[in-house]
């Protein structure tokens, strides 16, 4: 059965794992380390743990917070959520105290169960709240907060498919945090049509680094890969070297991961004298989270003798969008076509649709959009308009039906009276030998906006900010070129591998002096030297 025939057969996300149990109970679920867990091992312990929460005072309709990182505790916690028809919120154990406490309070959690076992974070996050240990029917070890016996339930849509599967929060570039409401019908959606275009079977063994508290990580790597009874290869913390090991080791069919984490992979190969690298069972790796330059691109495929594909989606379309085919490999870094069942439109400042080739903000529409924002009304209707068009907030143009980012709309940098986008000066900056990653960002300035460039460089490189703008200086117009250049020991990332701009402008300021009005906020970071 394909992704999306499983899909199509199943009204909620609860009902993949009792359909493969029923179908090979003994086939491997989940891989994590040493330890392996089949379909009928993961059925019979999501229904325990279902069990357990309705014991503590879960009801319908509750929020249940998890505060963990990739483990098999996780996957199971998430699903029996699920099965109660309450909303899992999945949280990053590495966020901090007041993130933590931020999402907490908003969705108003009934109940918060942490990962102490497989997470130090989660421990800490949970020793703090005062939760208490438990083990989870011989899985793994966790912990249990204190009842909120004054939380009040949310109603339950009639119909299944409508009903919310995950409160998934993001803090975009307002710095504060924003639930959206993801329903079974939108996990399935998605999860059913990118396995298909990625012909996802039950022989695959599909690496998940990028976080289950990640839209892309949830949907996209643990849905998708269960939906088609494949092996789901759980890790916590990416790390080039044990995932090129596990790459070889483990059989790994299927990468998916942002450039930051091919950028490194390829570093630590080449360094290691190990390129090309060696991982005969790998069929696919695909690029999704953050843009993808053509540096990376190349780089990436000489050093697998794979073709990286390109995806893109957002945390409110669940997330997946376009994806490049199989069967169409390309050369650029289109991020592909829309997926079936989505329908897209570009629109320019004036709110009519741009001219062929042109670029414009990207709206869409299909079954993958969000429910809305949770408690946030006005900015649910400002997000998706009467007719279910959803704004984006991402600039594309679109050539032969593909589609190109040019980046984020409030992103934008105007210099000089021209639009200057980040996204294709971080491409140049990145095609440096010298260079790992780049991010690129405007400050105000007088008549307009400076460009800010901060760079990360391959270790013992002797390349210089001067080195740098020369090598820019060759590839891009004047208005395009950056003011100023920050050489930085290492690019702050957040756990799902995309870069954290809204930690840029306070890392110029500590290193520089310089005052920088960013877009995104600002908060501090404690790595980086010029």
């Amino acid at each position: 059965m394909t992704g999306i025939e499983s899909a199509c057969n199943f009204t909620t996300i609860s009902q993949i794992v009792g359909y493969w149990a029923a179908q090979a109970p003994d086939r491997v679920a989940l891989v994590e380390g040493v330890r392996t867990f089949t379909y009928g091992e993961l059925y019979k312990s999501i229904g325990t743990t279902a069990g357990m929460l309705q014991g503590a005072g879960v009801r319908p309709g509750d929020r249940v917070m998890i505060v963990c990182e990739n483990c098999r505790e996780t996957v199971v916690i998430f699903f029996a959520i699920a099965c109660i028809d309450a909303w899992p919120v999945i949280v990053n154990a590495r966020l901090s105290d007041r993130e933590i406490d931020d999402i907490r309070d908003h969705s108003d959690a009934r109940l918060a169960v942490y990962t102490i076992g497989a997470s130090r974070h989660a421990r800490a996050h949970g020793d703090r709240h005062g939760a208490v240990g438990s083990d989870l029917s011989a899985l793994g070890q966790i912990a249990i907060g204190p009842l909120n016996k004054t939380s009040m339930t949310e109603a339950i849509d009639i119909e299944a498919p409508q009903r919310v599967a995950a409160l998934i929060y993001t803090t975009g570039t307002t710095g504060r945090p924003k639930g959206v409401m993801l329903t079974h019908g939108n996990l399935l959606f998605v999860a059913g049509v990118s396995s298909a275009i990625r012909k996802l079977n039950p022989d695959d063994r599909v690496y998940a680094v990028l976080p289950m508290s990640h839209i892309l990580g949830l949907t996209g790597v643990l849905v998708s890969t269960l939906l088609c009874g494949a092996q789901v290869h759980l890790v916590a913390r990416f790390d080039p070297a044990v995932a090129l090991a596990a790459f070889r080791r483990e059989g790994i069919t299927i990468v998916i991961g942002t450039p930051a984490m091919y950028s490194m992979l390829v570093e630590y190969a080449v360094r290691k004298k190990i390129a090309p690298i060696a991982s005969p069972s790998l069929r696919l790796i695909s690029s999704a989270g953050a843009p993808l330059d053509t540096a990376t691109k190349a780089v990436t495929e000489n050093t697998f003798h794979l073709t990286l594909h390109n995806g893109y989606g957002i945390t409110e379309t669940s997330p997946t969008l376009t994806l490049t085919r199989l069967e169409t490999p390309r050369a650029d870094c289109s991020v592909g076509r829309m997926v079936p069942g989505v329908a897209a439109k570009l629109v320019g400042s004036n709110g009519l649709p741009v001219a062929p080739g042109e670029t414009g903000e990207l709206f869409v529409r299909g079954p993958g959009v969000m429910k809305g924002y949770y408690k946030a009304l006005a900015e649910t209707e400002y997000a998706i308009d009467r007719e279910g068009w959803f704004r984006t907030g991402d600039l594309a143009r679109i050539e032969d039906d593909h589609f190109f980012i040019v980046g984020r709309n409030k992103e934008m940098i105007i210099r000089f009276g021209f639009n200057v986008y980040p996204a294709e000066i971080e491409s140049v900056l990145n095609a440096h030998p010298d260079v790992i990653c780049s991010a690129v960002l405007g400050r105000k300035a007088e008549g307009g906006e400076e460009i800010l460039a901060f760079v990360e460089l391959k270790g013992h490189s002797s390349a210089t900010s001067d080195d740098l703008a020369k090598h820019a200086a060759r590839q891009l117009a004047a208005y395009k070129r950056p003011s100023k250049y920050f050489v930085v020991a290492a690019l702050p990332l957040s756990p799902a591998g995309k870069i954290i701009k809204s930690a840029l402008p306070a890392l110029a300021e500590t290193l520089a002096g310089v005052s920088v009005s960013g877009r995104s906020g600002s908060f501090g970071l404690e790595s980086g030297t010029v």
